[in-house]
């Protein structure tokens, strides 16, 4: 998969083939994010793409020294199936 990050729009996209099967969106309060909303377009659901995803933003939240504010339940699910990385709760 590949990952694009709109910062303007406060949004990761997920790509195959270049068709979006993902996005998580998130908004920014000084070193906190938000992170608000998962979606995967249903016939690409349950393959793991959300789960994809949030990986990828929560390295790129950590890289940048943020912490998240899981408000989106998949993210707050993630993070509880990854204990080693709460640390970078808010």
């Amino acid at each position: 998969m590949e990952f694009e990050h709109d910062v303007v729009r406060q949004r990761y996209l997920g790509r195959i083939d270049g068709e979006v099967v993902t996005s998580l969106d998130y908004a920014v309060a000084g070193t906190v994010i938000s992170m608000t909303r998962t979606f995967t377009n249903p016939p690409f659901r349950g393959r793991g793409y959300a789960g994809e995803i949030t990986a990828h933003a929560v390295a790129e939240a950590e890289a940048a020294g943020r912490t998240i504010r899981p408000t989106c339940w998949y993210v707050a699910q993630w993070f509880d199936e990854h204990p080693d990385r709460a640390h970078l709760l808010a």
